[in-house]
Order: structure tokens, then sequence, then C-alpha cells
């Protein structure tokens, strides 16, 4: 089979074409830009341009037989020149979901998926980092990357397939995973979901098409029968309230499967290098415990990327204030006097339905640094929502202050990072790029 991927560079698709590679498929794509992703794709020696996406690359592969199957982002356009050309071609076409599907269906792989609003990528992490370290074959895809493993992976010894189930799009609907974990459920993508109530039906239907169900919170309308609510997020000792709640989730995960696995003591681990081995210590709570409170985070979520500088994919009230506590936590045990934050937020259409949220989110920083909106797939009938219009909305709007991403905001971080304070990018937009030009580990 033949893959050809629109967008192959970045988080959401570059890992489904290493795992795509791994499994034997031909894959090749194109992306506008370089992303997270380019490095992993280059070592697996997949072939793509990087560029103007005019079809030409495309057409190239095409007539040397390279291409049975179009797959593109949810972002792409009707008439982008790829798409365009694919249907000229009478190409196979699909998102992701379809694609994964079938490598589910070929290799025989049970689903262990996790969805949720928000940790979905942290929680997905934690157990990949926890089977790798356990020696338990897995297959996975996760939006990000990951300081010890590659973003994609399929293992021909692996039975199970670790995803990280978007519900943009509706994709998770795509699959009836053997198990599912729900983290946090609230409101989002109004763009997709017009109101609260259909998106808390998306996530009730996704559960009833699951075997097994291990959820987090309680959120009224999204429960089913086959679902169970645990929190053991007391046992860990991960800075910050969120990241021990997912750890919690991924230990549930690990349990189901490592029982499915018939799996009793560890064996040698999956991670290269690793310098730690768990090899022969029988599995139970306390060596799940161990593995997981040495996870050493991922990429965009909580990410060093200078000393006393951090990044976080973090664009929605909920998960700003969870990362708010993590940062708070954090720059007390590092002695920093407080936290600056940067906000950039994500999408004005998403402003619209959260802007009231944002009331308590930053509690507890020092100062904030509101940017204007990342714009992207807007509502033209709405009116853009200034950084004045949303810090109206804060509690704490003394702290804040709107701000661009110039060298007058550079001057402020950098008199500030010198003062001793711990400095929190939060943004899902071009911001973590000029960040990590002004602060250099």
């Amino acid at each position: 089979m033949n893959i050809y991927i629109s967008g192959i560079s970045g988080t959401g698709l570059g890992p489904l074409a290493l795992i795509a590679k791994d499994a034997g498929l031909n894959v090749s794509g194109s992306d506008l830009s370089e992303g997270a992703i380019s490095r992993e794709l280059a070592e697996k020696n997949i072939d793509f341009a990087i560029g103007e996406q005019d079809g030409s690359f495309l057409q190239k592969q095409y007539d040397a037989g390279n291409v049975d199957w179009f797959v593109h982002t949810s972002a792409l356009p009707k008439d982008h020149p790829e798409l365009v050309l694919a249907e000229k071609l009478g190409l196979r076409i699909s998102k992701r979901d379809e694609l994964i599907a079938y490598l589910v269906e070929k290799q025989g792989l049970k689903m262990v998926a996790v969805a949720g609003t928000h940790g979905k990528t942290t929680t997905t992490s934690m157990i990949i980092w926890a089977a790798l370290n356990l020696g338990l074959p897995i297959s996975y895809l996760v939006g990000t990357t990951l300081p010890f493993a590659e973003a994609g992976h399929y293992d021909s010894e692996s039975e199970f397939l670790i995803y990280e189930a978007d519900e943009y799009d509706r994709n998770f609907l795509h699959f009836s995973p053997w198990l599912s974990v729900i983290t946090t459920i609230s409101y989002d993508h109004p763009d997709i979901y017009k109101t609260k109530l259909e998106y808390l039906q998306a996530f009730a239907k996704f559960e009833s098409q699951s075997e097994q169900v291990i959820r987090g919170r309680e959120l009224e309308g999204a429960a089913v029968e086959n679902a169970e609510t645990l929190d053991f997020s007391n046992k860990f000792h991960l800075a910050g309230k969120a990241r021990r709640y997912d750890a919690s989730l991924a230990m549930q995960a690990i349990f189901e499967m490592v029982e499915e696995a018939d799996m009793v003591t560890a064996e040698k681990s999956l991670l290269a290098d690793s310098g730690i081995s768990y090899e022969g210590r029988t599995i139970d709570e306390d060596l799940i415990i161990e593995i997981l409170d040495k996870f050493p985070g991922i990429g965009r979520r909580y990410e060093r990327i200078a000393d006393g500088v951090y990044s976080d994919y973090g664009h929605h009230p909920e998960e700003i204030a969870a990362t708010i506590e993590l940062a708070l936590e954090d720059a007390e045990l590092q002695k920093k006097k407080g936290v600056v934050a940067i906000y950039e937020p994500h999408q004005n259409t998403r402003q619209h339905e959260v802007k009231d949220g944002y009331k308590d989110a930053f509690v507890g920083i020092s100062h904030l640094f509101w940017l204007p909106t990342y714009l992207v797939r807007e509502d033209p009938n709405l009116s853009i929502l200034q950084p004045e219009d949303l810090i109206a909305n804060l509690s704490n709007k003394d702290i804040a202050e709107p701000a661009k991403p110039d060298d007058a905001l550079v001057k402020k971080l950098q008199k500030y990072h010198d003062d001793g304070y711990l400095i929190l990018l939060m943004t899902a937009g071009p911001a973590d790029k000029w960040l990590r030009g002004v602060f250099h580990a």
C-alpha cells in the first residue's frame, strides 16, 4: 500500500507516517513548512517535500507508482491543489482516522484510546512511558514529540495500539476501542459542536463504542454503564495536581494492559539506553507509581526551553488553570519569586465561547502578558475579541496587560527572568517559536 500524507511533518499526521512506515507501508508526503516530526521522518527515510504544496510533488510520486491513498489533515481546504489533484487522479482520499482504522485491522491490534478535552496527550504519553519501561511491546500514536521515544511507532510483537483520540472533527467516533480512557470533558471546539449537549453526546457515543472505559472526572451527560471512575492521584509525587491526575489514569490503563498480556513481572526495558531497569520486578501499584513518578514530560506540555522558561500548549481556561497550578508549585521548588505568564489565545470563535471561563484561570501569578488571538478557521460573522476585551473578564485583571511579541516584550521578560521569576508561555500558536528564539537552553 502506497500512502501520501499532506501535512506530514506536524504532530497531527507525522506520528501516523512513522507508524505506517514501521508497519510496512510505503509512505511519502508534503508540508508547507517543517514541523516537529521532520527529523524523525528523515531518520525513517520517508520521502517528503517542504514548501509550496502546488501538486507537483504529489504528481511526481504518483507517476513513480508511489501513491494509492491520499491522507490529509482536517484543516485542508477543499480547493487545496493537492486535494484537487488527488480527486482528479482518482486516488482513495481520507483523513487520518480511516488509515488508523486500516492499520488496527490489518495488524490485529487492540486499541487503547485516550480521549478528553484536557490531559489526553500527557496521559497517552505516560501510558507509553510506563509500557516501554515495563518491556511491554506496544504500537502507539501521540500528538507531540517525546524526549524518550519516537512520536509514532509500530512494534510487530505488540497486541496494543495506544492512540491519542482527538474529538475534533469527530475523529474519535470512527473507532471502537478495546479500552478507552476519558480524562476530563468540558465544552470545546464550537466550530464543530454547536452546543455543549452536542459535545457531551459525542463523548457518550464514543464511550458506548468502547469495550471498556476508564473515566476520570464525572460529567453529567457523558456517563455509560461500562465506565468506572477512579482517582489515585494522591499516590503520586509529580508536580502539579493535573499531572498527578493524568498519572492516576495512566496507571489504571497499564494494569488493564498487563493483565490482558498476562504479564506478572517486568521484562527488559524497550527504551533504548534508558539506564534504568525494572526487569524481574513484580508489576504492582508501587512499581507503576515509581515509573510514572519518573515521567520526563513531553514536547509543548510544560516543556523546559531554557533555565526557568517553559512553554505549554494550554489554550482553554481549564488547561490554563491546571498549568498555572503546576508552574506555581514548580516555581516554589525552584525558589523563584513567582510566575510571569504570556498567553496567546487560539481561535477567535473559541474566545467567544470561553471568555467567561478565564475569570480565575490566572490566579496566583505575578504578571500576565496577553497577546492577540491566533486566528484560524474563523467565523467571519464574529467580531475579533481584543486582549483588552478578554482581560476584562479576569478577577485579577490588575496583573494583566495587552502585549505583542516584539522587542518591548522581550525586554520586560528578560528583566523578570533576571530578577528570578519563572517565565511561562501558554499557546497553541506561533508565539512558541518566537519565545524559543528569545530564550535558548
